[in-house]
């Protein structure tokens, strides 16, 4: 990555990617926005748009639509691109489809000389993630997902309307697969710095009918009915994608989940799974290891195993 630039460049300017345009423009996080689409006219008319809103800015940022030789000079590429929606809320039915389209876009964005950090919106995220890595072969630390990101906001505003709380007085985090086999470590969840199972302790007429099962089971299905609600998500999401662009931008050694590759963390190697990190101006800078209850590394070795067994489909694919 080059000292003293902000260039993001998005790959795919459909729903998802326009939103973390318009997301990004609105933070005022980069200098420099590219949209890349198959669509030229697609990109050229969301880059158009763009421009249109940059009077109500807090930045004179610069928006264009381009091509793959200008991501040789991008700090950061976001991958948002992916096969259509099908209509099956499994985001590891798109598996194959979605390989096919990274598979075509990944190789050209490495010929422009691109040095810099990918960030993976493509579903299945944590399979995706993986295969960036592969395709690119950057080191892992620059390769990330949005990963559980989302999941972790969805719980923590389910949280804080359970306590009457703002969820940003909500320390929670989901980990693993984003996925059906996601996890949440309940033994670290806390409410206004309180743990929630005191929450729940001291105040059993408020709490008692509260089912954990129940609020993670909501917390996986929040995106299901959205997308059944509305045909996609992109608003969470396009907000999730400019967290992760201004951690780094900006060097702020943040810690939040993303779809990191892990090297022994967890008891898993060679897997990338959703998990809190501190990320920098180089990525990943370190993954702090939660000290787990014996229930929730089981649940997470399970949830790592979905992602390992999905790796194996595309493995086998080309085998």
């Amino acid at each position: 990555m080059k000292d003293n630039t902000s260039k993001v460049v998005i790959v795919g300017a459909g729903a998802v990617g326009s939103a973390s345009a318009f997301s990004l423009l609105n933070k005022g996080s980069a200098g420099e926005i590219v949209l890349i689409d198959r669509n030229k006219k697609k990109a050229e008319g969301e880059a158009m748009d763009l421009q249109h809103s940059l009077e109500f800015q807090t930045r004179n940022t610069a928006i264009k639509a381009g091509d793959w030789e200008d991501c040789g000079d991008a700090d950061i590429v976001v991958l948002t691109a992916a096969a259509p929606y099908d209509g099956v809320p499994d985001r590891n039915a798109m598996l194959r489809k979605t390989e096919a389209v990274l598979s075509g876009i990944v190789p050209e964005i490495m010929k422009s000389g691109f040095d810099g950090i990918f960030i993976v919106v493509s579903n299945p995220v944590d399979v995706m993630t993986w295969l960036v890595r592969e395709l690119s072969g950057l080191p892992a630390s620059r390769v990330i997902g949005t990963g559980t990101g989302l999941e972790t906001a969805r719980l923590k505003q389910l949280i804080g309307q359970l306590t009457g709380m703002d969820p940003r007085s909500i320390d929670a985090v989901v980990m693993g697969e984003h996925g059906n086999s996601m996890m949440v470590p309940w033994s670290h969840v806390r409410a206004g710095g309180k743990p929630l199972s005191d929450c729940f302790a001291d105040d059993p007429e408020r709490y008692g009918h509260v089912d954990l099962d129940r609020l993670l089971e909501d917390t996986r299905e929040a995106g299901t009915r959205v997308l059944t609600a509305k045909g996609n998500t992109q608003y969470a999401i396009a907000a999730c994608v400019t967290s992760l662009v201004t951690a780094i931008l900006n060097n702020d050694n943040t810690v939040i989940p993303v779809s990191a590759m892990l090297e022994g963390q967890y008891g898993q190697d060679g897997v990338y799974c959703g998990v809190p990190v501190i990320l920098d101006r180089h990525g990943v800078r370190d993954i702090g290891t939660l000290h787990l209850t014996d229930e929730e590394q089981e649940k997470f070795a399970q949830s790592a195993r979905t992602v390992k067994e999905n790796i194996g489909k595309l493995e086998a694919a080309k085998s």
